[in-house]
């Protein structure tokens, strides 16, 4: 474990260097605190606190941003090792490859949570101050924080198992945009054209839930959607998410983690220095 967490604290000071944290924490705070000066108009006509109508539509901002950031954080942690010739320097210490991993990803995490908690967190603080009974919706904030740092888990591996495959920051790059788009963009869209084609037949009602929960985006959006009081003001997946039990999407989202993590630890496993 010491092992570990020296390696971590060793990446956790790449990224200051890089300037990520920053970056990361700027991108949420600008749009969560957008979110929340908009998002939260339809409070009054559903009876429910600012807040948790903020969470839905935070919610969406999450599925969307943090991804994204995940992926930008990834892409290149070990690609851009065997560019830069390290990648030989670094598997001659006493570290195994899943030490090198584990590392990455606990200091790639803490950088993803503080953008998170500072985007949510900002939101939240300018929503009480319009309105102290904002209060009410916290329990819906921590959900959907710890939720967005375990999806932002499931990108990071996923990265990672890319940057292994591609041996270049260029290819891992384009592979990551790609993933993005596929899994955050085109699936859903894939979903739409096929329940319209479908018509209410055996596609919406034996298939569309499960691909729904084999998605690790939609999964939490529907774990945060289905958990909320706010979660009928939210477009698209409302109905799915009262049809999907919550635990059902909470068991896939928490899975998907490790099985990014193991895919990369495969992956990683394959490069040579």
């Amino acid at each position: 474990m010491i092992r570990i967490l020296s390696m971590a604290q060793t990446e956790f000071r790449i990224s200051l260097r890089n300037r990520w944290v920053a970056v990361s924490v700027a991108m949420m705070a600008v749009f969560s605190i957008v979110l929340a000066a908009a998002g939260s108009a339809p409070s009054g006509t559903v009876g429910v606190d600012r807040l948790s109508v903020t969470v839905a539509s935070l919610t969406s901002l999450g599925v969307y941003l943090v991804p994204l950031v995940a992926l930008l954080m990834s892409f290149d942690a070990i690609a851009g090792e065997t560019e830069r010739g390290t990648l030989p320097l670094l598997l001659t210490y006493p570290l195994s490859r899943a030490e090198v991993l584990l590392g990455k990803l606990i200091a790639h995490l803490a950088v993803l949570a503080l953008a998170v908690g500072a985007g949510y967190g900002l939101a939240a603080l300018a929503i009480w101050v319009w309105d102290a009974r904002a209060v009410a919706g916290l329990p819906a904030l921590w959900r959907l924080t710890w939720s967005s740092v375990v999806l932002g888990a499931v990108f990071l591996g996923a990265g990672y198992a890319l940057s292994a495959l591609a041996r270049r920051p260029s290819g891992a790059a384009g592979l990551a945009i790609g993933l993005w788009l596929g899994v955050i963009v085109l699936w859903d869209l894939g979903l739409l054209a096929a329940l319209v084609a479908d018509n209410g037949g055996w596609f919406t009602t034996d298939v569309f839930p499960v691909a729904l929960l084999a998605n690790p985006a939609d999964a939490f959006r529907l774990y945060n959607l289905a958990a909320s009081e706010a979660g009928a003001v939210a477009a698209g997946l409302a109905g799915a998410a009262n049809a999907i039990p919550p635990g059902a999407a909470l068991a896939s989202l928490l899975l998907w983690p490790l099985a990014a993590l193991g895919l990369a630890l495969v992956a990683f496993r394959k490069v040579t220095p």
